[in-house]
């Protein structure tokens, strides 16, 4: 029997209102005040929003690595997964910043963060260009690899599509093109500024490297090993734990522009991705992706979208607004095109009386 939709809404609710009241409790604690207490609450739905747009065409990524899992690993990555995700992106990666650039332990950071909030705030302010490198340039080796694969045989727009793909054959084709978005970006940055860019954009190449390689190495051994790194499992989790850091970079550093507390920070984007995770189920266990064409290709371009905004992050703010919005537009739009698709196929099957 087919679950409904709303029927994967119930823990993601749940916390919710767990959150909220978490949110609500936080804000009379901190100021002692009803205003205080409904602008945490406020602030808590806002975060908790924020995530949900920024990373919903990270769960139709998720759910497109996921069908490609073994049933034990679906499990292992929507259970671990997601403690990894919430605790460790949403509350330990913030911490982890502040230490890293204010040469601290993760516990003076955390005193940092309770205790002086504001100094907290302007530290990862100054992380912000480096993130976005690392996350820019990992998000768009995840976009071109999709695109500029010779064995893709859908395409959305199709003149373009078919172009990337005959690029295929060329190895390290969409390497050449982030080389080209990194050095064409540092041309417009301070040169104090070229070293971290150039060495955390760098990285991010590596880390995306070094995991997909992992990956297509665990897959191939699916036919000849039954290992804990078969096909669709351990390479497959690595891939996906890296892609959900990534594109919690945004999220994460843009929580901060609404408020510096960490635990209201870590409360709002939490109860965001728990939505993130039932929509992932969802879209798993119904085959959504299979019976809407396009919905993939809206996500892979949005994926590229928040790519070039976060290498742009480095330059000036862009609101987040514009980053979810652009991000439901190419998704919503691609979700049009799927039904308009779908309608079109059953009018010709009807006229053809299959």
């Amino acid at each position: 029997m087919t679950r409904s939709a709303l029927s994967y809404q119930k823990w993601p609710i749940i916390v919710t209102v767990i959150g909220l009241t978490l949110s609500a409790w936080l804000g009379w604690v901190t100021t002692g005040t009803l205003s205080g207490l409904i602008g945490f609450l406020i602030i808590g739905g806002i975060l908790a929003a924020l995530e949900i747009a920024l990373s919903f065409d990270n769960a139709i990524v998720n759910a497109n690595k996921l069908v490609e899992m073994t049933p034990v690993w679906q499990k292992r990555f929507l259970t671990w997964g997601i403690l990894i995700a919430v605790f460790g992106m949403r509350i330990i990666f913030p911490l982890a910043i502040v230490a890293i650039f204010a040469w601290i332990n993760p516990f003076a950071a955390m005193h940092l963060a309770l205790s002086d909030p504001d100094q907290y705030s302007h530290i990862i302010e100054d992380a912000h260009g480096p993130i976005s490198a690392f996350g820019g340039t990992f998000l768009m080796m995840v976009a071109l690899k999709f695109f500029v694969d010779e064995d893709k045989s859908v395409d959305w727009f199709v003149g373009l599509e078919r172009n990337l793909r005959k690029f295929g054959s060329i190895r390290g084709f969409e390497i050449v093109i982030v080389l080209c978005m990194i050095i064409g970006i540092c041309q417009f940055l301070p040169e104090t500024k070229h070293a971290s860019f150039l060495m955390s954009a760098l990285f991010g190449l590596l880390v995306f490297m070094l995991v997909d390689g992992l990956g297509s190495y665990l897959d191939g051994m699916a036919g000849s090993t039954s290992s804990l790194g078969a096909r669709g499992g351990l390479g497959a989790f690595l891939y996906l734990e890296v892609l959900d850091a990534s594109f919690s970079f945004d999220g994460v550093i843009g929580a901060f522009a609404l408020t510096t507390n960490i635990l209201l920070i870590a409360i709002g984007l939490g109860i965001g991705a728990m939505y993130v995770r039932s929509m992932t189920i969802m879209l798993v266990e119904r085959g959504t992706l299979a019976e809407f064409r396009y919905l993939e290709h809206g996500a892979f371009y949005s994926i590229f979208a928040l790519s070039v905004i976060m290498f742009l992050q480095s330059l000036f703010h862009v609101p987040e607004l514009i980053t979810g919005g652009i991000g439901f537009s190419l998704i919503g739009y691609a979700f049009y095109r799927s039904i308009q698709h779908n309608k079109n196929e059953a009018a010709v099957k009807a006229a053809a009386g299959i």
